[in-house]
């Protein structure tokens, strides 16, 4: 039986818990492929699984991930449009993607621009429909409408202000880092898809983007949140009439201070995102978008740092880390 390097995970609990071992290669069912993983990418919800703290978890032993890019290696019966040899990614895994070789399903495995990488191509996943979810189907954002990226050096956060500018918006991200606000700057924003980029870690930074908006007062139509717990009180007093906060990611919960009166006086929303709720007519046409603007150009996917494989343990902690720039991707052996 051909074997395969892997990360098996057997108890719940630190980083070190991600141990590689070797496990035998999947072999496809039935509308499934087997993708020979070069590049997988590392995602903040996978350390509370690796812990034990997420809602659901998978039964011990497992593989962590779900979104990698690589080529096909085998296809199962009924598999069509597809390859051997093909480079694609997938947004979601059978069976984990830290490791050599994983199992998808067709309609969860897609074809990967020749202008990107694997490493990019593993940003794909997650991240990137993530950033998708959060804008068009529960943020609506619409051409000409101002969108703040609260946290925009991350994975999740640069495609959301790619995919924002190429749907016509103003961009604003922020950043916590010297380094971070760099990365967000770019070339005339044309890397981070930033218009302005302000830092957070500036206690007024609040103000600095309420005065970055028309007329000084107006303020943003979307936040995109990745702190809600830290954030969201402010948030609310940011948006211009009818806006929407767009809760991503929150570490716990908030203090007092909200007040309703902002929602109510705007007529304003706070929506949560949960990626894991989209539908597969969802992920066809996130992938139908998302695909034709990274062949346009205009979707240029940032990784932060390539990681090897038995070394997840350094990559589950720097994802979680404060200043993050890009997204943290392992590479297989």
């Amino acid at each position: 039986m051909a074997t395969m390097q892997a990360v098996s995970v057997t108890q719940f609990g630190g980083p070190e818990v991600l141990q590689v071992a070797e496990l035998p290669v999947p072999t496809p069912g039935p509308g499934e492929v087997v993708i020979r993983v070069r590049a997988a990418g590392v995602n903040p919800v996978e350390t509370y699984i690796r812990a034990g703290t997420y809602a659901k978890l998978p039964s011990l032993p497992f593989t962590p991930g779900n979104d990698a890019a690589g080529e096909v290696h085998a296809l199962g019966d009924g598999v069509e449009g597809l390859k051997l040899g093909q480079r694609v990614f997938t947004s979601q895994a059978v069976g984990g993607t830290y490791a050599q070789f994983a199992l998808a399903k067709r309609d969860r495995v897609h074809p990967l621009p020749d202008a990107l990488s694997f490493e990019q191509g593993a940003t794909l996943g997650g991240a990137t429909l993530t950033a998708w979810r959060t804008l068009f189907l529960r943020a609506k954002v619409r051409p000409g409408q101002w969108v703040l990226v609260h946290g925009a050096s991350g994975g999740v956060g640069l495609a959301a202000c790619q995919l924002a500018r190429a749907h016509g918006c103003v961009v604003v991200g922020t950043a916590g880092s010297a380094e971070g606000e760099a990365l967000l700057r770019g070339a005339d924003g044309q890397t981070s898809g930033c218009h302005h980029v302000v830092s957070h870690a500036d206690p007024a930074h609040y103000q600095q983007v309420m005065a970055l908006t028309p007329g000084g007062t107006r303020g943003v139509d979307v936040v995109v949140e990745m702190l809600a717990n830290a954030n969201l009180a402010q948030d609310l007093g940011m948006l211009a009439q009818g806006g929407t906060v767009a809760v991503v990611g929150s570490r716990g919960v908030c203090p007092e201070g909200i007040n309703p009166r902002d929602l109510m006086s705007r007529e304003a929303s706070v929506v949560g995102v949960m990626v894991a709720k989209t539908s597969p007519a969802e992920v066809q046409e996130a992938y139908a978008h998302i695909l034709a603007i990274a062949e346009c150009g205009a979707l240029k996917p940032v990784v932060g740092k390539a990681i090897p494989l038995n070394e997840a343990a350094a990559a589950h902690q720097l994802v979680m880390a404060s200043g993050r720039q890009g997204k943290i991707i392992l590479t297989m052996p």
